[in-house]
């Protein structure tokens, strides 16, 4: 995803399956990530310490598509390694101050950047946002895009337009508004 700043990721390659655990999913995608994120970013990090935070799927209609769990960890800002192909520059903000960067257009973030860092941003700490993380159910989204008045708006399974594409609809949400005026996620299910 060229251009827009996101976690480290990539594909399952044939040693991230473990032989004790070959059908399980989130074992398989924390190893994953975990050789991703040395990969990518010269990070080290035990695959056992991830929390798991959600499996997100980028709609059928997108340009740019992937199905990946999304993990959190805490570690030190020792060892990032910028390679200039993988990645070209790294920051660690708060989520707070990553999302006023992202409403500023100092960067670009993709769907599951926004949410899961509006999502952290009231966290006082690494540890409570862990403990947060761990509280919260191992959701699996898939949304679906609609064009609306000055962008387009991202509709996941809880929200009470999901199934028939009716945006102003009265109900549960859950949905990421992409307007040229800003981005806005609302989560209230």
């Amino acid at each position: 995803m060229g251009g827009y700043w996101v976690f480290p990721g990539g594909r399952v390659d044939p040693e991230d399956v473990q032989l004790d655990a070959p059908t399980n999913e989130v074992t398989t995608a924390r190893h994953t990530a975990a050789r991703e994120a040395h990969e990518e970013a010269g990070i080290k990090l035990d695959p056992g310490t991830l929390h798991p935070i959600c499996k997100w799927t980028t709609p059928e209609s997108s340009p740019i598509r992937f199905s990946t769990w999304f993990f959190a960890a805490a570690m030190t800002l020792d060892g990032i390694r910028i390679d200039g192909v993988e990645i070209h520059e790294h920051r660690w903000w708060r989520p707070e101050a990553a999302l006023l960067a992202h409403r500023e257009g100092v960067i670009q973030f993709a769907n599951p950047t926004f949410a899961l860092s509006t999502r952290l941003a009231d966290q006082s700490s690494v540890s409570a946002a862990l403990a947060t993380i761990d509280t919260w159910p191992r959701e699996q989204l898939l949304g679906r895009l609609h064009p609306v008045n000055g962008g387009r708006v991202a509709l996941y399974a809880e929200d009470c337009g999901y199934q028939n594409g009716v945006v102003n609809c009265k109900g549960p949400r859950h949905r990421i508004w992409m307007l040229k005026s800003g981005w806005e996620y609302e989560r209230e299910f």
